[in-house]
């Protein structure tokens, strides 16, 4: 299955999306810090034939790398919003993961007329960080790996490929859908291919997101949709502790009454959409009722 290349018109240019499927029951997706509407296709594949999935190319990501900053969940939740806007259709689940859970948070608080419910991937939870922390320290400290992918060039898209088949998150998981996921990311001439990421998306993206703790926290208080975080016990490297450890997660689900959690055995915070078992979970629960989520 094809996606169908989409364009949200904004008032500095176009924002970009990819669409699986025709159903009238309708998704919109939301990837991570470095990722593309790609992230999402595993995912897409596995829906039931009355569904259909929109997956955005966030602002500096993918397709949609052209659009001029400001960056930050602000920005980002207002192209969510107009993206809703202008593809019409039915109120749609809204659903993101890792960064995407934290902007789909914000947009469901903000709005929650627009949508039918709201699945967190792993994000979405305030993240603990001392108050004395300097922003932009902890952002490199905690995207170092990634960063230092956007910088680098590659030879041949081959070169690429092998780069992320060593990245111990996928060490074990290598799929179709990663495949293609990483070949949507390569732009540029051979000898010198490089990721379709902003640098500087990313690093604004996660200064505002380490300082947003209590904007976050009164959105999951304030929830006005049926939620529910599905979170992995492994965390960007294949290893445990999960991004959201299950400490943090028990914290939530208690405070936040419109918040239900699941955890997924066996995944880490990446393998969640690219693993093809793990994404007929999230593809599952993006398509049940939201009353059977809470039995």
């Amino acid at each position: 299955m094809k996606p169908e290349l989409l364009h949200v018109p904004l008032p500095d240019g176009d924002l970009h999306a990819l669409r699986w499927g025709t159903g009238e029951h309708t998704i919109l997706a939301l990837h991570g810090t470095t990722g593309s509407a790609v992230s999402w296709q595993t995912v897409a594949h596995n829906l039931p034939e009355d569904w259909s999935l929109t997956a955005l190319d966030i602002r500096g990501r993918g397709a949609s790398n052209g659009l001029p900053g400001p960056y930050g969940l602000t920005q980002h939740v207002g192209d969510v919003l107009a993206s809703v806007r202008h593809l019409g259709g039915s109120r749609p689940v809204l659903t993101g993961h890792s960064l995407g859970g934290y902007i789909a948070l914000l947009a469901a608080a903000e709005q929650p007329a627009l949508f039918e419910r709201l699945v967190l991937v792993d994000g979405g939870l305030p993240l603990p960080v001392p108050e004395y922390t300097d922003p932009d320290a902890a952002t490199e400290a905690i995207l170092g790996p990634a960063l230092t992918r956007l910088r680098q060039t590659f030879q041949t898209p081959e070169d690429y490929l092998d780069f992320w088949r060593a990245h111990p998150a996928f060490a074990h998981n290598w799929s179709e859908g990663l495949e293609d996921y990483v070949r949507y990311d390569l732009v540029g001439e051979p000898g010198a291919l490089r990721s379709r990421v902003i640098e500087e998306a990313v690093r604004v993206d996660g200064r505002d997101l380490l300082i947003a703790g209590d904007r976050l926290s009164k959105a999951l208080l304030g929830l006005d949709l049926p939620t529910l975080l599905l979170h992995a016990p492994q965390g960007m490297f294949g290893a445990p502790p999960g991004l959201l450890p299950a400490e943090l997660v028990a914290v939530w689900q208690q405070r936040a009454p419109r918040l239900h959690t699941e955890l997924v055995p066996g995944t880490n915070h990446y393998t969640l959409l690219f693993d093809p078992q793990a994404a007929a979970v999230v593809a599952s629960r993006l398509t049940e009722s939201a009353s059977s989520q809470l039995l």
